[in-house]
């Protein structure tokens, strides 16, 4: 391998009249400024200035290496002392109107180190002039060729990665000094300027591109870089206060007012001293001008405290996307009655709030830092290398912020309609859906996603799904709160409804019921029905029941029935009620257990009964009773038994509906002090502890309660709101009672 030539020889090479030495030493130098001891050597050499000749005055790929080259130094901080006005020009002038991509790419890169310079402030009051750095170094040039921002935007949509990743480190770049350096006034006008020009699509491009996923490429550390500036950016209008004193400030608040199409106010004319009122009234403000936009006040100022101008922007961007619907919006309130009126105005600033935590921009650690612009591309770096999920990583929604805060305000006012809700007492209420709703379809968004199809999901979500995402939200919310706490809470809950079900179980079996008896059909002759009534004991310690031919029409007493089993000799139960059980009732939940309360899981109508049509069966097993000690054919009988303790089938039960075998089912595995094992059972314990764990999280009154949704939960049981019972005309602690919601 042939040694590289020395210093000398390409300084000498650079000014030769023989153009193929000319390119070679360009050629060669491109890559050996690199190493900080040659770029030394090259400058101490007098080698500058025949550089500084080869970028003016060459041309085709001998031009491309001479900026090669000269980027190498300014990298390392060296060789400043070139870089002119002459200079600046011709790189400016190449990068706006040369075809060849390598010249273009080049002469970005320089004006990117021109523009970044890392410069103390010392060092820039001690150099004549300020030194050559920021974005002033480059303006005269600018002024010269006023398509160069343009021409900037186009090149991020270039086919070649490299380029479009300096063309986006320039736009970084500039915007980054502009608000660094730009002036409080200065820097909006120019990031506006960047954005007319199409930077946000242009760089949504990029993020969405194959190419981004690619994190150790330039491409993907200016696409990030952007990302952060934008938060920057965001940050720095929500940090500027809004001043009516200022002409700009004072525009956009008039501009929301106009927007709005205002009726012509004239105020009464006041009385002269006859009382006549026929005098020209005085010019005067409507009573109402901005409360009627949905201010709290008549001196709106001080409500962008929070948001500050971008607040403002938002809302004037709104008005001005939305003039239609904004001004339909604002009519269709003014007749609603003043407790039902949206306050639009303060529901466009919470949007503006909820964007802003929702892509934490408070948390961002993007600070512009005009002394030492390469820590914060060092920062970005980090998070390249630190972040595998690109998905997570590029937020290419967080560009169309206008188009996501119109979307979701919208989504707001119609939500606020939709749930008839009231101001004040229930603004913050929707405030916390439309986070809840920004939060699962903003947040669920990909990179890839167009924000059309977010901005759709976001006026078709309903105020049902909204409700469902906030109370599935609950348990992670209070999880990560509570913890342990609320673990003890749901046993808690767990073992109260388990008792609760086992008490109305019980009380189902209390209560009684009738039963097809099938092994009796043939004996109930001329084909009828055989029935069997069974119902247990005050005390809870038999099971009684008879036989009949027919079914009867009414309940038959205790005393009617005279068969008996003793519940401690049953020793199990078995069923076939949770494999025969209709999926689809249980899904569907049409009818529940407070149904067979008050028809105690009845059949139908015994005349409308043609024969036991049922294949739920339910068997208990046990031990047969001893026979009574006065009876020797019984003791004959038991003596001849081959084992007494063998276990039989004491009863068989065959339940006409799945519901009335779940409580029978489930109630005697209770009263032996067993688990339920039926859906229908499980289900409602379930619906207990969930609802249970909500009333105790909100803190919830009776009255709270959404009757209408735990309605819907319960899917059949009509449940009705009733008033809290109170105490009056109660003597003592016997005399308390309390109602539950009838079914």
């Amino acid at each position: 391998m042939d040694d590289p030539p020395d210093v000398a020889t390409l300084i000498d090479g650079l000014v030769s009249d023989n153009e193929r030495a000319r390119k070679f030493a360009i050629f060669k130098l491109q890559t050996l400024l690199g190493d900080p001891s040659f770029a030394e050597a090259f400058i101490e050499g007098d080698g500058l200035l025949p550089l500084r000749h080869a970028v003016l005055e060459t041309g085709g790929n001998a031009q491309a290496y001479a900026f090669g080259s000269l980027d190498a130094l300014l990298e390392l901080d060296m060789g400043w002392d070139v870089v002119d006005g002459a200079v600046i020009e011709k790189a400016v002038e190449l990068a706006v109107t040369h075809p060849l991509v390598n010249i273009v790419r080049n002469t970005l890169t320089l004006l990117v180190l021109i523009v970044s310079r890392p410069l103390s402030k010392a060092r820039r009051e001690n150099e004549e002039g300020g030194g050559v750095y920021g974005f002033r170094a480059i303006k005269p040039a600018l002024d010269h060729h006023p398509s160069f921002l343009e021409s900037l935007v186009q090149r991020l949509s270039a086919s070649d990665h490299t380029l479009c990743a300096n063309a986006l480190q320039l736009v970084n770049a500039l915007m980054r000094d502009a608000v660094a350096n730009g002036g409080e006034h200065e820097w909006p006008k120019f990031i506006k300027r960047l954005q007319d020009l199409g930077v946000i699509g242009g760089v949504g491009m990029l993020m969405r591109g194959d190419a981004a996923s690619d994190l150790g490429s330039p491409l993907a550390g200016a696409i990030l870089e952007f990302q952060g500036l934008t938060k920057v950016l965001l940050r720095k209008w929500k940090e500027v206060r809004v001043n009516v004193e200022l002409a700009e400030h004072k525009r956009a608040l008039k501009t929301i007012h106009l927007l709005s199409k205002p009726n012509p106010y004239s105020p009464p004319a006041p009385a002269d001293a006859n009382g006549d009122t026929s005098g020209k009234g005085s010019r005067r403000h409507h009573p109402e001008k901005w409360r009627r936009l949905g201010f709290e006040t008549e001196s709106p100022a001080w409500e962008f405290d929070e948001t500050g101008y971008l607040g403002m922007m938002d809302l004037v961007d709104y008005a001005r996307r939305n003039e239609d619907t904004y001004q339909k919006t604002l009519m269709e309130q003014s007749v609603q009655p003043p407790a039902q009126r949206c306050p639009l105005a303060r529901a466009s600033l919470s949007v503006t709030l909820v964007l802003y935590e929702h892509f934490e921009i408070e948390d961002t650690a993007t600070d512009v830092d005009a002394e030492d612009p390469g820590s914060y591309r060092n920062s970005v770096q980090e998070r390249l290398d630190g972040h595998g999920n690109v998905d997570k990583l590029y937020r290419p929604l967080l560009l169309q912020w206008g188009r996501l805060h119109t979307a979701a305000l919208n989504a707001s006012l119609r939500l606020w309609k939709a749930a008839s809700a009231e101001n004040p007492a229930d603004f913050y209420k929707m405030e916390e859906l439309v986070r809840i709703i920004v939060e699962r379809i903003v947040g669920a968004a990909g990179r890839k996603t167009e924000v059309g199809l977010v901005e759709a999901e976001l006026r078709s979500v309903t105020l049902e799904t909204a409700r469902r995402w906030q109370m599935e939200g609950l348990d992670e919310v209070y999880e990560d709160a509570w913890g342990p706490h609320l673990v003890q809470v749901r046993e808690q809950l767990q073992r109260e409804s388990l008792q609760f079900m086992k008490e109305q179980r019980v009380r189902c079996l209390l209560q009684g019921s009738w039963f097809p008896a099938a092994a009796l059909s043939t004996q109930a002759g001329a084909g009828g029905v055989a029935w069997r009534y069974v119902r247990l004991s005050h005390n809870r310690r038999w099971l009684h029941y008879r036989n009949y031919a027919r079914r009867g029409d009414g309940e038959p007493v205790l005393a009617d029935l005279p068969e008996k089993i003793d519940l401690n000799s049953v020793t199990s139960v078995d069923s076939n009620v949770s494999a025969s059980e209709p999926a689809a009732a249980v899904m569907n939940g049409n009818n529940s257990s407070s149904e067979t309360l008050k028809d105690g899981g009845l059949p139908p109508p015994h005349d409308s009964v043609k024969g036991p049509t049922t294949n739920t069966k339910i068997t208990i097993i046990g031990t047969p009773p001893p026979p009574p000690p006065d009876s020797r054919h019984n003791r004959i009988h038991y003596s001849n038994h081959n084992n007494a303790d063998e276990e039989t089938t004491l009863l068989e039960l065959f339940p006409q509906t799945h519901y009335a075998a779940s409580e029978w089912l489930d109630g005697l595995l209770l009263l032996l002090n067993q688990q339920p094992i039926t859906k229908e059972t499980t289900r409602l314990i379930e619906l207990m502890v969930d609802w249970g764990a909500r009333l105790r999280m909100l803190n919830l009154k009776w009255e709270d309660v959404d009757w209408e949704a735990l309605e819907r939960r319960v899917k059949g049981a009509v449940v009705e709101p009733r008033e809290v019972p109170g105490r009056e005309g109660l003597d003592g602690p016997e005399g308390y009672w309390f109602g539950m919601p009838e079914a």
